[in-house]
């Protein structure tokens, strides 16, 4: 897999970009703050549908702009399929498939993987379990596109279960008792097998993909500090019993119902609590990937040095995985050359140099491993009347006419832009 064009339009510090890209290894060069993270984020954002830096869509639309627009052309073992997606400021976002409007952006997802590895990495050994949960939650996705709906539904279902907690505690202890009325009670029971239902098959997705992840975890960790204590993962739950939580062990079938029921038992026990507090204790919004060094937890016990060879491990294992199962990911490095030693550098540049396309970002050549051979991009901004506008620098564009302008209509056709090859801004 391999993407042949991106085209961006108010997206962050670029306000129009058409790139040709091929196979192989590319590397944008620029100062920090010129906008060479911006092209990787992008490309992730449609693989993902979010960014490896922040939470909200707003940040990622250029300011003074009303909405951005991506879109690559990505092959596919010689299938070309072109995804479009257009960011808007206060209504839904919306998507293209070969310039054909979708239902919801959620359906493009699988046309595109990546795996992405940037100096935000460090949190997912150092960070909280929101971290390591979006790290399984997406890999999951990646593998099998259609649990973004389970994601989405459990994710609504659990705001809902948890407005109705905090309403039904509050009643209560007006009325001097330590549940709600009959009638919130029915309610609860309700919401109560909705998120179990849901739960059970996100449960299933993640448990597989801890079981398969943990052989390739533990060999790249070994390869890249060969010195440290072995590197395993497991899933950490407090609703699942211990014979669903060991990794090594054969594959457990994906056995939803089992699941389900074990939800459903959990949740029944928490409720006084929960009407207590007012917030839901069970479910797999509050599981964990666990990361171990040895017998000890990788968070608090590893080394700076350990923690980014974790970090790095999970997601060359993440690669690994991947191409192992299906078409092979986009690899995408952000800066990170710079951030590791000799060693983790020959291992990260070991794997980019047998992948069919690699995109990095660096801030000088000398970053990059001399033998990935990458061909350079540079990457500078200039001023503009809505702050700074990103472009790439390329000899031969510079003679070439700046691109029409947009003709009426086309800003109803999501990342339909005109452009010339290179980018420009």
């Amino acid at each position: 897999m391999f993407i042949s064009a991106l085209s961006l339009r108010d997206f962050r510090s670029w306000e129009h970009a058409e790139l040709e890209l091929s196979p192989g290894r590319t590397v944008f060069l620029g100062s920090n703050g010129n906008g060479k993270t911006n092209l990787l984020e992008a490309i992730g954002y449609l693989a993902t549908l979010g960014s490896h830096r922040v939470a909200a869509d707003a940040p990622l639309i250029r300011i003074g702009a009303e909405r951005a627009r991506i879109g690559t052309t990505v092959v596919n073992a010689g299938r070309q399929l072109r995804i479009d997606l257009e960011l808007n400021q206060g209504t839904a976002n919306r998507g293209q498939i070969n310039r054909s409007p979708v239902r919801r952006p959620r359906e493009i997802l699988g046309i595109l993987q990546t795996v992405l590895f940037a100096p935000e990495d460090l949190a997912l050994v150092r960070g909280d379990p929101g971290e390591r949960r979006r790290f399984m939650d997406e890999l999951c996705t990646a593998r099998l596109p259609r649990l973004a709906a389970v994601r989405a539904d459990y994710d609504r279902v659990l705001r809902q279960r948890s407005a109705l907690l905090k309403t039904a505690g509050r009643q209560g202890r007006s009325r001097g008792s330590a549940s709600g009325s009959n009638t919130e009670l029915t309610t609860l029971d309700v919401w109560d097998g909705h998120l179990a239902t849901h739960a059970s098959m996100l449960l299933a997705e993640r448990l597989r993909l801890v079981h398969d992840l943990y052989p390739y975890l533990a060999q790249s960790y070994a390869s890249i500090a060969p010195e440290s204590r072995p590197a395993t993962i497991g899933y950490r739950s407090a609703t699942l019993p211990p014979e669903f939580l060991d990794p090594a062990r054969a594959p457990l079938p994906a056995d939803t119902e089992a699941l389900e029921a074990i939800m459903l038992r959990e949740l029944a026990a928490a409720r006084p609590k929960e009407l207590e507090r007012g917030v839901c204790l069970v479910g797999p919004h509050r599981d964990d990937l666990e990361l171990m060094l040895g017998s000890a937890p990788a968070k608090g016990f590893a080394s700076h040095g350990e923690s980014w060879s974790f970090a790095l491990a999970l997601r060359l294992a993440a690669f690994e995985l991947l191409r192992a199962t299906g078409p092979e990911p986009v690899l995408l490095l952000d800066d990170v050359f710079a951030e590791l030693d000799r060693r983790r550098r020959t291992a990260l540049a070991e794997v980019a140099a047998g992948a069919e396309q690699v995109l990095i970002t660096a801030a000088v050549p000398e970053d990059v491993p001399a033998e990935l051979a990458a061909v350079p991009l540079r990457v500078e901004t200039s001023g503009g009347a809505d702050g700074r506008i990103s472009r790439i620098i390329d000899p031969v564009a510079e003679s070439v006419e700046p691109p029409p302008a947009e003709p009426a209509g086309a800003a109803d056709d999501v990342g339909n832009s005109p452009g010339s090859s290179s980018a420009t801004g």
